[in-house]
């Protein structure tokens, strides 16, 4: 299938490991022209230095997307790079979780900044790119948490149902754009964060995976290329009619749709 993203610029946030480094990667592979960014320089130079050892045309600068000086400056040295914004992709997050009383109005104040102003800001100063260029797509990373949320899964559940709500009112907002909005609900995924798990409770890497997808009724725990093939295909012209929709990604588990 011809994804028709030869020379589009892509932009993925969080792209320096799991489902965002796939993506990054995937995008290179099709042909796309790639700018990623992370918190670490060093974690950003290793992954521009990984995507280019592919052929990609990279450009990577550490960044914080809590921060909105830093997302101002990571974004214009996109457009001196590049002259274009086609793709966004807000994957920069983390899984802040507990008991709702032990969570602190800055743990509150931390997820919200990161996962929903982050995904805010970077969208305000990619979508004037996306207009002068007739149009562009906007991926929005959240959980299957966001629209079924667990006990002891705040403040990240809220957070991710923030940005299904944000992910909805742009898709209306811009389709007269063609600006198309959508959002990708992760599941479990296999990730550098679950090998730790397992090597700090003594479980080898295969046995933890397996009890981790005891419940997913396809019995297996997903792989990050895996997602990275469907947030390519919502930003490539094969989907073209497909705005305002969340995709679960997550092997049968969740109960909703």
């Amino acid at each position: 299938m011809e994804l028709g993203l030869q020379g589009k610029v892509a932009v993925v946030t969080g792209a320096t490991a799991g489902i965002g480094y796939a993506t990054a990667r995937k995008f290179v592979e099709e042909g796309a022209r790639v700018a990623i960014c992370a918190r670490t320089a060093e974690s950003v130079e290793r992954t521009v230095k990984q995507l280019r050892d592919l052929g990609g045309d990279v450009f990577g600068m550490a960044a914080d997307i809590s921060q909105p000086a830093s997302i101002d400056a990571f974004f214009a040295a996109v457009d001196k790079t590049f002259g274009r914004i086609d793709i966004l992709v807000n994957n920069a997050g983390t899984s802040k979780r507990g008991p709702f009383l032990q969570m602190t109005d800055e743990d509150w104040a931390g997820d919200m900044e990161l996962k929903v102003y982050g995904a805010i800001r970077c969208s305000r100063v990619a979508i004037p790119h996306m207009k002068k260029q007739g149009g562009g797509r906007i991926i929005n990373l959240s959980t299957i948490g966001g629209k079924q949320p667990a006990a002891t899964s705040m403040p990240t559940s809220v957070s991710r149902a923030a940005g299904l709500a944000l992910t909805k009112a742009l898709s209306k907002e811009l389709a007269g754009d063609n600006i198309l909005v959508n959002a990708v609900c992760i599941g479990k995924i296999k990730a550098g964060q679950h090998e730790k798990n397992a090597a700090a409770k003594g479980v080898a890497i295969d046995d933890f995976y397996t009890d981790f997808a005891k419940d997913i009724p396809l019995k297996r725990v997903g792989e990050a290329e895996e997602a990275a093939n469907v947030i390519v295909f919502l930003a490539s012209s094969a989907a073209s009619y497909v705005t305002g929709s969340s995709i679960n990604l997550d092997g049968g588990a969740s109960g909703v749709l």
